[in-house]
């Protein structure tokens, strides 16, 4: 039986493992940290508990079909259910907009808050779900740096579909081309943020992004996301999959530009094949230190970033629900911000999950858990003290002002993530929470590969690399990863 192993137990790492078995391989996983699932953990603070990371959950149909390849019903390990509101949206100037998941009622309840004419919304969703037929299977389900992904139909129709892309544009000219709502263009513009780019720079193509929550939905997992990880795992370790926590690689071994294995505690393992799961600028600086790097690739601009506070809070509040934006007032100085500046804005868009709205548990009767998230600049050796201090009073001042209460006395716990915490804790680099920015045309064709050009055997996983970053691309990434390594 042939070996591999997979270097981090990432949740791209873990659907790795799983696919692999399934091939005949006899599979490792090390990991640094004592627990799987890297950003998609959870911890417990007072009575409270808190997902720590990715806290949207989307096509549940990638994590069905890992069950489903390992001959098991993933109804009898993992339950989840659709929301009816997808997202709540709050603006300072006291606009409020339930983001149905029906369909017909999102399109309602667009006409009755925006104004905006139904075939406006009918048309763009409908021209995003074309983006998304015409490129999944080239650009989300393949190897772009293989021949034979450009040499098939659905290239050659692609091709010819070229011009509905809209490369050309960014996603908020083609948001600003689409609909007369100021509020609504915000509101689109704002899924830029599910790969960590800025809405004014990426491509139009972006739009596909809106048709995966409308078309697929939003869900809610019945144990919150930690059960992803959880269920995962479990799969993993009834297959055969032998995890090694506490076990950070320190190199992965190359001979004549071929994997033989790694390092891992000062001792040698051998292995026919090795699959990184650990971003890929630290797969080359600290576990390929002789090999030569992708100099391009490395240095492309870091995704956005951001500070989480977790806070038990002592009340509930009616008007929230599991999804909640308060937006800013500005959303473009917002992004200046951001990715030019590398600034956290003074009137920052606020996000705020609550799973304790779904999973009574999560929280203390008559009582909250808070995820408050506000998207920063990667780490580039700002003052993240002085940065977490003022963004509290930011969040304080404008939640307690739009519900008429003082948010700061029912704060009963609290913990805090920071950019340089989120690159210690799951080595991403710089604390991005994507790897690199999709804020050029050409940033997916400068992804790295899920594989190695120069080192036989060796191959990449995860957000870092190839699809791209969130739950469902690194599923995604694994599965590329396992279409192109052959039979154990």
């Amino acid at each position: 039986m042939k070996k591999a192993i997979v270097v981090g137990a990432g949740i791209a790492g873990l659907a790795t493992s799983i696919r692999l078995i399934n091939k005949g391989y006899r599979v490792k996983v090390f990991e640094q940290n004592n627990y799987p699932g890297g950003k998609l953990s959870s911890f417990s603070l007072n009575g409270y508990r808190f997902d720590a990371g990715p806290s949207l959950f989307t096509m549940p149909h990638f994590i069905t079909e890992l069950f489903e390849l390992s001959g098991e019903d993933i109804k009898d390990h993992f339950e989840y259910s659709k929301k009816e509101i997808a997202c709540n949206y709050f603006w300072q100037d006291g606009t409020f907009f339930n983001a149905y998941g029906d369909k017909e009622k999102f399109l309602k309840e667009v006409k009755k808050k925006f104004n905006e004419p139904e075939n406006n919304v009918i048309n763009y969703l409908s021209k995003a779900k074309k983006k998304y037929d015409l490129t999944n299977s080239i650009f989300l389900e393949q190897s772009l740096n293989k021949l034979k992904t450009y040499l098939s139909k659905n290239t050659l129709n692609a091709l010819l579909n070229f011009r509905i892309f809209e490369f050309q544009k960014s996603l908020h000219k083609v948001n600003e081309d689409s609909f007369s709502s100021p509020h609504l263009i915000q509101l689109f513009d704002r899924y830029a943020t599910y790969n960590g780019s800025n809405p004014y720079q990426t491509s139009g193509i972006m739009t596909l992004i809106q048709h995966l929550e409308n078309n697929f939905g939003t869900f809610v997992p019945a144990k919150g996301m930690i059960s992803i990880t959880e269920s995962i795992y479990n799969l993993a370790l009834r297959l055969g999959v032998e995890f090694y926590f506490d076990t950070p690689v320190s190199e992965i071994i190359i001979e004549s530009n071929k994997v033989k294995g790694i390092i891992a505690k000062n001792s040698f393992i051998d292995s026919d094949i090795v699959i990184s799961n650990m971003d890929i600028y630290y797969t080359y600086n600290k576990l390929l230190p002789d090999i030569k790097k992708p100099k391009i690739i490395l240095k492309q601009e870091r995704s956005s970033s951001a500070v989480i506070f977790y806070w038990g809070i002592a009340s509930t509040f009616k008007d929230l629900d599991l999804h909640n934006i308060f937006f800013s007032n500005d959303y473009k100085k917002e992004f200046e911000s951001i990715f030019r500046d590398k600034k956290v804005f003074d009137d920052p868009t606020i996000y705020v999950n609550i799973t304790s709205k779904d999973i009574k548990g999560d929280a203390p009767k008559g009582c909250e858990n808070w995820f408050v998230m506000i998207n920063t600049p990667a780490d580039h050796g700002q003052n993240w003290d002085v940065i977490v201090e003022r963004l509290k009073n930011i969040v304080i001042e404008k939640i307690s002002k739009k519900f008429s209460v003082s948010l700061r006395d029912k704060i009963v716990c609290e913990q805090i993530l920071t950019p340089p915490l989120i690159d210690s804790k799951t080595k991403s680099y710089m604390g991005a929470l994507y790897g690199a920015s999709s804020n050029s045309i050409m940033s997916a064709f400068l992804r790295h590969p899920n594989f190695s050009k120069k080192i036989k055997n060796l191959y990449f996983c995860g957000g870092s690399v190839h699809p791209g970053g969130g739950i469902p691309l690194c599923l995604l990434s694994a599965k590329i990863v396992s279409d192109l390594i052959p039979n154990g």
